[in-house]
């Protein structure tokens, strides 16, 4: 089935993802003259910043999530087609969806990315990470799972696996992740068992370089660091993965190697590129880097076809400092922007300068009262940043009913201390950790080159 295209129609745009990027591009364009066609594999946008407070259950799924046709409902030249995009013709400037096509006259690519698990795809099943509503729900029903089957264990050595807890990742998801599982075991559930004693749970973070949280000032993750272990949390820097099997994971600390056992590993490492990005390499002979994302123009433009961008996570973007920009809401929101704006000062006769992002601070939440918060200039810690972090997310935060309810939710949770969402859902019971085989060495890769299959 091919849509086509009414002679004279507006121009064309057609919006691959509904995430960060191709929400603000569309929500940019919903008064330009222009037709927009949405396309996700989801029904709706997704805020996965507070994925993780799914995942300790503080939120639930629902909250942070709002429907892609109720936000563009009131956008009338924006139609939203719920299907996944399985390949990209630039020639005959088609997106295909299975049996159909979608015709454009300007494509944006924002896919977003996956989880990397550094060539040890096979740690996957064994060490989730959390990119969607499925991840968290997973995730949150190991965690509790987890305390469910220790207050029935009696053995005293798989009680302590269970009550074990290790996050692979120091960045913000593997902080907050970390500073979350640590307040469930030595504040929120330590009345709710009889058999265990929760606040005897292990959380162990750890991370490969030389500091947690390394997109931050150092003074402040230094205070991260120390907030955690003040929590509770073991943190392991210069720490790197080399094995997970039969519920063992093995790191490394120098020329020593550490075992420990855990029914419960959480991945927050690294990232790539979405599939779609080797599609379009495949058609477009773009290069894209070892983490399988695309290399754009200064423009957010691929090589070789101005009428195709990539934005957010997809895209690497390496044109401001020499590195690539960090996969952040706020940079695909500011690339979503821009593009809009350069669609509608093309269709004129005028252009843009190149794309320039405004860093506008990182952030990290630690704990309850206990955050950090980098803005260049201004630096915050403790409350005050806590404080900061939750009105920036309830502002980001798509639709109104959701700000409410979830400012509601976190105030009801600060009041009482509790996580009304601990729901233990999906597959019954608790399920014992797989093992994976894997060698120590992860695999060497040149910094750029073709994502082809």
């Amino acid at each position: 089935m091919v849509a086509s295209l009414e002679k004279n129609a507006p121009h064309q745009v057609v919006i691959v993802g509904g995430g960060f990027g191709g929400l603000y591009t569309a929500k940019a364009l919903k008064t330009a003259n222009v037709n927009v066609t949405l396309i996700d594999k989801r029904n709706f946008h997704l805020f996965q910043p507070l994925l993780y407070q799914v995942a300790t259950g503080a939120l639930s799924p629902a909250d942070i999530s709002a429907p892609l046709r109720s936000v563009f409902s009131k956008s009338k030249n924006t139609k939203v087609l719920l299907g996944e995009v399985n390949d990209i013709d630039p020639k005959a400037q088609q997106v295909i969806l299975g049996d159909e096509v979608v015709p454009y006259d300007t494509l944006i690519v924002a896919t977003g990315a996956n989880h990397s698990y550094f060539g040890k795809d096979n740690w996957k099943e064994f060490a989730p990470g959390l990119k969607t509503v499925e991840d968290a729900i997973e995730m949150r029903r190991q965690i509790f799972s987890a305390f469910e089957a220790a207050e029935k264990q009696t053995d005293p050595e798989k009680r302590r696996a269970l009550l074990t807890f290790v996050i692979v990742g120091g960045g913000p998801t593997g902080v907050e992740l970390a500073g979350a599982i640590a307040e469930l075991a030595y504040q929120t559930l330590t009345e709710d068992f009889r058999s265990i004693n929760t606040s005897e749970a292990r959380i162990l973070l750890l991370q490969g370089g030389d500091r947690i949280l390394p997109h931050i000032a150092p003074e402040l993750s230094k205070v991260g660091a120390e907030s955690l272990q003040k929590l509770g949390v073991a943190v392991y820097t210069n720490t790197r993965v080399t094995n997970i099997e039969n519920n063992i994971v093995t790191f490394k600390q120098g020329d020593e190697l550490t075992e420990i056992t855990s029914k419960t590993i959480l991945w927050a490492a690294g990232v790539q590129g979405s599939p779609l990005g080797k599609a379009l390499a495949k058609s477009t002979g773009v290069e894209c880097d070892r983490d399988g994302r695309v290399i754009v123009e200064p423009d957010l433009t691929i090589k070789g076809y101005k009428n195709i961008f990539v934005v957010g996570d997809l895209g690497n973007f390496s044109h401001q400092n020499g590195k690539p920009l960090p996969g952040v809401a706020p940079v695909a929101k500011q690339q979503g922007e821009y593009v809009a704006k350069l669609i509608q000062r093309r269709l004129k006769g005028n252009t843009l300068p190149q794309f320039r992002y405004n860093d506008v601070g990182t952030l990290a939440m630690i704990g309850q009262n206990l955050a950090v918060v980098d803005l260049g200039i201004i630096k915050l810690q403790g409350f005050i940043a806590w404080l900061f972090w939750l009105i920036i997310h309830i502002y980001f935060l798509i639709e109104f009913d959701t700000k409410l309810v979830v400012a509601i939710q976190w105030g009801w949770n600060y009041i009482t201390r509790n996580r009304r969402s601990r729901l233990i859902t999906g597959r019954e019971g608790f399920v014992e950790a797989k093992t994976a085989n894997n060698s120590v060495e992860q695999p060497s890769t040149p910094a750029t080159a073709e994502c082809k299959n």
